[in-house]
């Protein structure tokens, strides 16, 4: 589905009824990293799927930052007629949950923070950055993506599922330059949000690959760690993944959303 929004078109599923819930996908990924979940947990909820800016079916024009793309989220929750959601972020979702959390914290519901972390670039991340920039400017989406994609999966994924690999390849090939890039400068000069999470007063989940490199599992317990008590923070370790256990491992990805969504009094 496609949504003409006043900052541009966003493409988006919208999937099942019940408690509103927002899977915000990585970079450079777009919404169909979330289809295992989608499917298997719209009897259950109501899944809202978003291309983020950028990505997939969504306008590829900025401004590209933290706090766009979460304004971006609002606006779709707006049109959709939705008050509040809970909000799963994985890996540059996470960072744009944070996002929201200082600037709507009204429309989150709960939070899930999957693969991702709170602090800023350090000065050899924003390098890493800018390198990946040029790259992407310089020879394409192909070659980025064979740049980024060892570090998107886990080793057990990537010796044993060749099928995964191939379909991260090919979402993550299809995605435009224009948007990666605004991505990348997006992520970049991004703010820390470790105090943040300080305030967080929702329930919230925390899930982590358990082969991840890019965000480790020391990285999801900073997070947990740093949630005060009004979250009731739960963890999930998803054995066998890397930084995409909801492609790497959607069954037990999904049976951790499941569990803890039970848990959310239905808001209405």
């Amino acid at each position: 589905m496609i949504a003409q929004l006043p900052g541009g078109q966003v493409g988006y599923d919208d999937q099942g009824d019940g408690l509103p819930v927002v899977l915000l996908h990585g970079f450079p990924h777009d919404r169909t990293l979330w289809t295992p979940q989608r499917v298997a947990l719209a009897p259950r909820v109501r899944c809202i799927v978003p291309d983020l800016r950028g990505f997939g079916h969504s306008s590829t024009h900025g401004p590209f930052s933290m706090d766009q793309y979460a304004d971006d989220v609002v606006a779709l929750l707006d049109w959709l007629g939705i008050e509040a959601a809970v909000v799963c972020g994985l890996s540059m979702g996470g960072y744009l949950a944070m996002a929201l959390w200082r600037r709507h914290p009204e429309r989150v519901r709960a939070f899930v923070f999957c693969d991702t972390k709170a602090g800023a670039d350090s000065d050899e991340a924003r390098d890493r950055r800018d390198a990946l920039l040029a790259l992407a400017k310089r020879e394409g989406t192909r070659a980025f993506t064979e740049a980024q994609l060892p570090g998107m999966l886990g080793k057990t994924t990537r010796e044993r599922r060749p099928d995964v690999v191939n379909g991260v390849r090919v979402m993550m090939g299809r995605q435009s330059v224009a948007g990666i890039t605004g991505a990348l400068q997006a992520m970049r000069d991004r703010p820390d949000s470790r105090e943040t999470l300080g305030t967080i007063s929702v329930p919230t989940l925390v899930v982590v690959g358990e082969d991840d490199v890019l965000t480790p599992i020391s990285e999801a317990r900073a997070i947990a760690e740093s949630l005060p008590a009004a979250a009731r923070v739960r963890m999930e370790i998803i054995a066998g993944a890397g930084h995409l256990p909801c492609v790497e491992r959607p069954a037990a990805t999904t049976h951790a959303l499941a569990d803890f969504l039970a848990t959310l009094a239905d808001p209405d």
